[in-house]
């Protein structure tokens, strides 16, 4: 699940469409590397009517798929709910969560959360770089109700702290690097953004 609804205020355009180092849109980049990585399917989650951003996915069907949060100004935990909804069906173990302004995470560290949270028994397994959380992080079944139940105010991070969670440690920076202002793409990249 990529979350890709936030109105971007502090960038002043939506992060889902900014080009990476190659010229891809973020949420196409993280396409690939969720499709790499051996996700099963993608869900990102957009604001209203974002056809921008279906268009950037296009080459991913149908493997990825844009749905609509009607109402994203609820929160965060609000596209993470119409994600779970979307994709919970008998047979789902477990759901991959990131944030679509965190583009440089390597299909490596997909596959390597995936792996260990199949093969544990903890309910959440994130990535950790240098000392330092990231995304994605893996939710597994056990968590579900939990997170439909979390307050919107604290959103998934009061669902973590009541759970257990296995820590991976990884040598991908991408875990960590957000594009939240123009100054952090021109960190990231090297440039300002086109």
């Amino acid at each position: 699940i990529v979350l890709a609804a936030g109105r971007s205020s502090r960038f002043g355009r939506p992060k889902a469409l900014l080009p990476d180092d190659a010229g891809q849109p973020f949420a196409a980049r993280l396409a690939a590397a969720f499709k790499a990585g051996g996700a099963e399917s993608l869900v990102i989650v957009s604001r209203p009517d974002d056809e921008d951003l279906r268009r950037a996915i296009e080459p991913f069907l149908p493997f990825a798929r844009v749905i609509e949060n009607a109402d994203p100004d609820r929160g965060q935990l609000s596209s993470l709910l119409e994600a779970l909804d979307a994709v919970d069906r008998p047979g789902v173990r477990g759901i991959m969560l990131t944030l679509v302004d965190m583009p440089l995470v390597q299909p490596s560290t997909i596959a390597r959360l995936r792996d260990v949270a199949f093969h544990c028994a903890a309910a959440i397994v994130r990535p950790v770089h240098r000392g330092r959380h990231g995304h994605p992080v893996v939710f597994m079944r056990a968590t579900f109700d939990a997170l439909r139940r979390a307050d919107p105010s604290q959103g998934a991070k009061a669902v973590v702290r009541s759970h257990a969670v296995v820590d991976v440690a990884v040598g991908d920076r991408g875990v960590i690097e957000d594009v939240d202002t123009p100054d952090d793409y021109v960190r990231v990249f090297g440039r300002p953004p086109e």
